[in-house]
């Protein structure tokens, strides 16, 4: 045994054990996270004898006599400045990281009490923040650093909260503190841990599974196989396709190496990997389709019964062939882009227990609550409300956990074996097994007149989904909707395909298609503009949609649209900018295309305080604080007097997924509505105790039209938010400055929606720049640490403009979302910065021969 201090009081330990194991499991310290296991993302960062380390790196077999200080460790004022600090500046989303950054702080201004920026960064350089884009926090970290030098009191939280205040997000402090529940925080008795085989081909029919090796195993309890699925064997996030495997029964055949074989029931979280390996499984190894061509080939064996296409678009209006033969100036060009990984910063993890006589309970950490019920029920075999679904904090998502990927294991252990049951992915599954960012190949021609004016354009675009459906039919009609921009010309034809490959699947991820899309078709405008002799900017401007004005797609935008207005916010900076590059791009809010789509909340008078209850999952954006500020603004109800409920599908209504940008306008027109007629009651009964036990329900349903309506101008979406972006370069192609403007309707939180833009500027220029997803005949070949993640250091100046709608939406107190539109310029105003900096088009992402990433040899 080890002994050592942590926090002040002398413990004990096992040398074998790492650092953050001990902290975790042992002393239940759960404020350092297991984000990676490999030192590479820093959310486990401590203390060392006042040296910031990663516990997951250090066995306590080296730390005999050392001093660990944790967050929990830090005194009551270092608790409350932090958290200040953090909640004044905006710096906290997901949570996940925060503690990490924490530590590093303490760390750092324990000697330096006075640090610079660069200070800051550096002693970041070992934390990962995948939602923040770093700036908040590190201005948080200056804040803090004045506030003891200063001896600064905390100021009192506002009383009172309207829209358009910079309130503290309301789970500023759990998350700071790490005091807040992630999954994996969770700690039941009698806790089981399950793990599932995977394949160990991308295509291979299983012939048979021997566990009885594994059973043999005085720490196995069960392995489960296709023959334990009570219900249906075969589920999916859109219940019309449920095309996802369980198991790979014996007999069938694998699509991907994530697939699972079996699952593996364990009483110690340690003997999982042993016991694993003590199933054998005997394959017939067929030849694995890594590629939409090879899937497409004539005579491709069908990876499923309907065939290899999963989903075939074609958009069409106008005659696009006679408009481009008409045309001064015609551009073709073919675009690739890769698959991507949303290393979002919390690794999956479900815990399921029994619930009553024949129910059960689910914790989980994904993106809809009232999906995963569904799926689980279809599996097991029973009725829905058997399932019981909490929502807990999410570690991240950006559309990587709206499908299951743990959810249904532990559910289906936990009722098998009648007993509490943990299923957590590793860093290195969970690179495996989640959906990815969809690769695409395109080909896209655009036209214009002498003056630079649209007139028509016509793109393929072939989309690699994987394995499985997941959402690649919606992001292939994300991406074909969005193809042709937001600017106002009529003739298109847009043709798309996601074609089933042995890939690791493809869904949701922030930007949904439309990232890919827009890369194409904004360097096809950097194209036109230079045959037009314009400036990329002026084609911009000259074909911005208007209010009033038709988009390709047929829609006539509305009165809210401020296209025009987020391009002169950045005009001063594209043309003082010695080596510059623009986009300007647009995202829907809501599902859209004549697909239901609901938003829901009940407002509930209880104990004195109002409760505001809807299934809505926060994944970062600070929902919760949302709709606090939306119901203030309608009631005049101080932020006190509120409380938001986690999801529950016992207590909390569906709202739908939280996905394409619409929780802000489709959950927050239902609160609207709600606290519209809380006003009401609040106006003949001026208190919430005159209230006690009313309920007030709200719902908005967004109507819109199917893809290929007949309609002369089809609403494909209730919303759509825009924006426009500069990226300039120094003298050795650096990014020397990010500057973007943005048309999000009306703003809820002004450092909240900054945060969230400065986030997604940053994951876009990973995309534009150094994120890559290598496959080798299906196999991952990326570690998180190897996947370009930018970090602290390698983020430059931004200037955010956030441009205010004269004629605001009439829906949701006039707030669009922003989550998805702000990484969508970003991409293409790096390759056109670089195109305006040596005349070479980067038409494949990540882009090559730049400062970030050298030409191959």
């Amino acid at each position: 045994m080890v002994r050592l201090t942590v926090n002040g009081s002398e413990v004990s330990g096992p040398e074998d054990k790492a650092l953050l194991n001990f902290l975790r499991e042992d002393l239940r310290l759960t404020a350092a996270k297991d984000g990676c296991a490999a030192g590479a993302c820093g959310a486990c960062t401590v203390l060392i004898d006042g040296k910031a380390s990663r516990a997951c790196l250090q066995p306590l077999s080296k730390l005999s006599g050392k001093n660990i200080l944790t967050v929990e460790g830090l005194s009551q004022r270092e608790k409350d400045v932090f958290t200040h600090s953090f909640g004044e500046c905006g710096a906290v989303q997901c949570g996940f990281c925060i503690p990490g950054m924490v530590m590093s702080a303490k760390g750092l201004l324990d000697t330096n009490p006075d640090p610079t920026e660069n200070d800051i960064k550096k002693a970041l350089r070992g934390n990962i923040c995948r939602c923040t884009g770093y700036r908040k926090i590190e201005q948080a970290i200056l804040l803090a650093a004045k506030m003891f030098r200063e001896h600064a009191a905390i100021p009192p939280a506002p009383e009172t909260v309207r829209l358009g205040d910079p309130m503290h997000r309301v789970d500023t402090e759990p998350k700071t503190l790490g005091t807040g529940l992630y999954v994996d925080d969770i700690n039941l008795d009698g806790l089981l841990y399950a793990s599932a085989l995977r394949s160990a081909h991308p295509r291979a029919k299983v012939r048979k599974i021997d566990a009885s090796d594994a059973l043999a195993h005085p720490d196995c309890v069960a392995v489960l196989t296709a023959k334990d699925v009570p219900g249906n064997n075969k589920i999916g996030h859109l219940a019309h396709i449920s095309d996802w495997d369980v198991f790979v029964a014996e007999g069938d055949t694998t699509r991907y190496l994530g697939d699972a074989i079996a699952l593996v029931v364990s009483s110690t979280k340690q003997a999982l990997e042993t016991i694993k390996e003590l199933v054998h499984v005997e394959y017939q190894v067929l030849t694995a389709l890594t590629s939409p061509t090879m899937a497409m080939a004539q005579g491709a064996p069908l990876l499923h019964e309907k065939g290899n296409i999963l989903s075939h678009e074609h958009l069409q209006r106008g005659d696009a062939d006679k408009a481009l033969l008409n045309s001064a100036h015609v551009v073709t060009q073919h675009y690739s882009v890769p698959f991507t990984e949303h290393a979002f910063m919390e690794p999956e993890c479900a815990i399921a227990q029994p619930e009553g006589e024949d129910g059960l309970l689910l914790y989980t950490a994904g993106q809809s609550i009232f999906d995963e019920q569904r799926e689980i029920s279809r599996m097991l075999g029973i009725e829905p409300d058997k399932v019981h679904v909490q929502g807990q904090l999410v570690g991240g998502g950006f559309g990587g956990k709206e499908d299951m990927s743990v959810q249904h294991h532990a559910a289906l252990a936990a009722w098998c074996l009648k007993k509490p049951v943990k299923v957590q992915l590793s860093r290195q599954e969970s690179l495996l097994v989640h959906p990815k960012r969809h690769a695409m190949e395109m080909d896209f021609t655009t036209g214009c007149d002498a003056e630079g004016h649209l007139t028509a354009m016509k793109a393929v675009i072939v989309s690699d989904t994987g394995a499985y459906a997941s959402l690649g039919g919606p992001v292939l009609q994300r991406a074909c909707t969005h193809a042709a921009g937001p600017y106002h010309y009529q003739d298109i034809d847009i043709e798309g395909m996601a074609v089933y490959t042995n890939n690791p699947p493809a869904g949701a991820f922030r930007g949904f298609g439309v990232s890919q899309s827009a890369f194409a078709t904004e360097n096809n405008l950097n194209l036109l503009a230079e045959k037009v002799g314009i400036s990329p900017w002026e084609i911009r401007y000259r074909n911005a949609i208007q209010p009033g004005q038709v988009l390709p797609n047929g829609q006539k935008a509305g009165q809210d649209v401020e296209l025009r207005a987020c391009l002169l916010a950045v005009k001063d900076a594209y043309e003082k900018a010695k080596t510059a590059g623009i986009a300007s791009f647009f995202k829907n809010s809501g599902i859209g295309v004549g697909l239901q789509d609901v938003g829901r909340c009940i407002l509930s008078v209880e104990d004195g305080l109002l409760h505001i209850r809807t299934s809505a999952a926060c994944i970062g954006q600070g929902l919760a604080t949302v709709l606090i500020q939306m119901v203030g603004d309608v009631t005049g109800l101080a932020p006190g007097q509120m409380v938001v409920e986690p999801p529950d599908t016992r207590r909390t209504p569906d709202s739908g997924t939280t996905t394409a940008s619409r929780q802000s306008v489709f959950t927050g027109e239902a609160t609207r509505r709600a606290a519209l007629d809380l006003k009401e009651a609040l106006q003949k009964e001026p208190s919430l105790k005159a209230l006690e036990g009313q309920e007030f329900f709200g719902e908005y349903y967004g109507q819109t039209d199917p893809m290929g309506s007949d309609k002369e101008f089809p609403v494909s979406h209730v919303a759509y938010g825009y924006a426009a972006e500069v990226v300039s370069l120094d003298e050795v192609g650096r990014i020397e400055k990010v500057t973007a403007a943005y048309d999000l309707g009306n703003v809820v939180n002004p450092k909240a929606a900054e945060g969230q833009i400065e986030g997604g500027i940053v994951m876009g220029l990973g995309y534009a720049l150094t994120e890559d997803f290598p496959l080798d005949n299906g196999m991952p070949k990326a570690k998180y640490g190897t996947l370009g993640l930018f970090r602290a250091g390698e983020v430059p100046p931004m200037d955010i403009y956030i441009v205010t709608p004269e004629k605001p939406l009439d829906l949701a107190l006039g707030v669009k979302g922003v989550g998805e539109l702000a990484t969508i310029p970003t991409a293409p105003a790096v390759s056109g910065a670089y195109y305006a900096k040596d005349g070479v088009l980067r038409a494949k992402l990540p882009m090559e021969n730049t400062f970030y990433k050298k030409p191959k040899r």
